[in-house]
């Protein structure tokens, strides 16, 4: 065999001097016709060979002989490219008969989570648009090619090439388009971020597209920032689901591709990539409720392994906010169900790195929005899966984490433990960020501790504030805008526990300004609110109630149940000065609050804090 083959090979390299061979495409043609299935690490030996025989010639032989042992040289390295080629397209053809057989072979309600397996950006062979082609096209021959096959099967299957055949359609249609929309407007925001904001991507791709259904998806997203019933309507086929996750999986990967490529402003790009996989989570999980709704079971689990998908691909990144939650996309959503409806199949993945990443992210949502029993089970479970793992990042989170819940639940003892744990293995491992906020947290519950216990120990207070101090200067000096956001909001509350109101101030400032930059509304919130408790203690009634409003608003707003905190501090306040004083300072901050919130939050402000002092009765 190997002497046919270095026969084989010396027959195209004189056909090639000859002048017989006139394209690359019969060197291919060749080679698939003659290198018998099995035998291609031979041939590869057998080139390598007449490769090695020919660079000793071109070092050793005369001028005459050189000349002709180039052009042999040439004309194997067009056969070694040609090789390669074969070999890839071989490969392709296997993979992609493989899936064919599997999605055949498939119960009717299988297929689609099979096809799940396949559109995976995760896994090793990631199939191009080109291969997507060929599958959708063998895919309509399978009929033809297994006559016995039951109609349910044949239609279920056909409903999927249809479904990639509008997909790639659409696709194509977006694909140049995908960024064009940032051009129009300022750079460092997606457009998903205000309730108001009409620009952005979604109405730019609903003028690019033909299909009606992206059509109504996007619009939907663009005028109501939330998926409606309009935006699916019923019934909902297997094929336009299947467009649908071509083209926003898609959409995701390449506005993320673009913004981590962005050398004019690396932070913004990592800011709007982050925001970019929240955003499209946080759809996936929308489109899931409506599929509940229409009580299309299979379309619904199919979403939520498309938002999985997604999380898994983004705990993989070096930017992944092991300190941050879902707030950065589309403010308004009801954060509850969406948390809720990843927190049931999450369950049932496998423990493994990714998912303690993942883990972290939604217990620090949950802790945001007051629910911490919950908060406390994800960052308990993301601490076993990291230390299993041994992802010490990860580790260092959960415990910094746990000690924050454990300060919200007033179990001061356990919340300077899990900082203390935090801090030395952070330091061990060379976790900066880590030990940055280790060190805000553990300053922060001591001081909390000395509080309940011995509120009058001021020297104790002196003590701790270097620890926060400390912790805030190296999440500035690392440029982490999230390890920096919680620093300086523990900082802040610090400084008004201690009744350093004047000092609090310009830090819950600070703090409120780096968490509106990182999209955490969560922090922007409650930076209003002890900003608010600053103001009070101060006697400045006006700003009391502008802090307290925002506070009270966005809390609500993202369904925290920590806005009845802010609300009680108004509802004192409004019960001390009266109802029509504290309605002429709310006037007067009219502007100023119109400018924050909007008139729908401006105007929903009286009946908000009507509906906390209505509850108290």
């Amino acid at each position: 065999m190997c002497d046919l083959y270095l026969e084989l090979l010396d027959r195209i390299v004189a056909d090639t001097l000859k002048g017989n061979i006139r394209s690359k495409e019969q060197i291919y043609h060749t080679l698939a016709t003659e290198i018998s299935s099995g035998t291609g690490e031979l041939f590869e030996r057998c080139l390598q060979t007449r490769i090695d025989e020919v660079k000793v010639q071109l070092e050793t032989e005369d001028e005459l002989k050189q000349a002709k042992a180039a052009r042999k040289q040439r004309a194997l390295k067009t056969i070694q490219g040609e090789w390669e080629h074969w070999q890839k397209q071989n490969q392709d053809n296997t993979v992609l008969a493989n899936i064919v057989q599997t999605l055949t072979l498939a119960t009717p309600e299988q297929k689609l989570k099979q096809l799940l397996i396949v559109l995976d950006p995760n896994q090793k062979e990631y199939l191009s648009l080109e291969q997507l082609r060929q599958l959708k096209q063998l895919l309509e021959q399978v009929g033809a090619s297994h006559p016995d096959l039951e109609p349910a099967s044949l239609t279920a299957l056909l409903e999927v090439a249809r479904g990639l055949q509008q997909g790639l359609y659409s696709w194509q249609q977006l694909e140049a388009q995908v960024v064009h929309w940032i051009y129009n407007q300022n750079q460092n925001s997606l457009g998903f971020g205000s309730i108001t904001e009409q620009r952005g991507p979604w109405s730019y791709w609903a003028k690019v597209v033909d299909s009606e259904l992206l059509q109504q998806v996007f619009t939907d997203l663009a005028q109501h920032q939330t998926i409606t019933e309009l935006g699916v309507p019923k019934p909902f086929q297997i094929s336009h689901w299947v467009e649908l996750a071509l083209v926003l999986q898609r959409l995701q990967n390449n506005l993320v591709r673009w913004f981590d490529q962005q050398p004019y402003d690396p932070k913004a790009g990592k800011r709007l990539s982050i925001a970019t996989f929240l955003t499209f989570t946080i759809v996936w999980g929308q489109l899931s409720q409506q599929f509940h709704h229409l009580k299309q079971s299979m379309l619904t689990g199919a979403c939520f392994q498309m938002a999985l998908q997604g999380l898994v691909q983004f705990a993989q990144q070096a930017y992944f906010p092991l300190y941050g939650g879902l707030f950065t996309a589309l403010s308004g959503e009801s954060l509850r169900t969406l948390l809720d409806y990843l927190d049931g199949p999450l369950h049932q993945t496998p423990n493994t790195g990714t998912k303690a990443r993942i883990l972290t992210l939604l217990g620090y949502t949950q802790q945001a929005l007051g629910r911490y029993d919950q908060a406390l089970a994800f960052h308990q479970q993301a601490l076993q899966i990291a230390r299993d793992t041994q992802d010490y990042n990860c580790e260092v989170a959960s415990h910094n984490h746990l000690s924050r819940i454990y300060v919200s639940q007033q179990e001061y003892s356990a919340a300077i433990t899990s900082s203390q744990r935090a801090l030395i293995l952070a330091r061990q491992v060379g976790d900066r960020i880590g030990e940055a906020n280790a060190l805000a947290n553990f300053g922060y519950s001591e001081v909390l501790q000395i509080q309940a216990e011995n509120p009058m120990d001021f020297q104790q207070y002196e003590r701790i504030l270097p620890y926060l101090e400390q912790g805030l200067k190296l999440s500035e000096q690392l440029e982490d805008r999230p390890s920096q956001a919680l620093c300086t909001n523990s900082l802040g509350i610090v400084l008004v526990v201690m009744g350093k109101n004047q000092a609090a101030i310009p830090v819950l400032e600070q703090g409120m300004q780096i968490a509106e930059v990182i999209g955490d509304q969560w922090l922007v919130s409650l930076n209003y609110y002890y900003l608010a408790e600053a103001y009070r203690e101060l006697g400045n009634i006006e700003d009391t109630i502008y802090s307290g409003s925002l506070a009270m608003y966005l809390m609500y707003q993202i369904e925290s149940s920590i806005w009845r905190q802010a609300a009680g501090l108004l509802s004192i306040l409004y019960g001390q000065i009266g109802p029509e004083t504290f309605q002429e300072h709310l006037n007067h901050l009219q502007s100023k609050l119109l400018a924050c919130i909007g008139v729908d939050g401006f105007e929903y402000l009286p009946k908000l804090l009507a509906e906390y002092r209505q509850s108290l009765t």
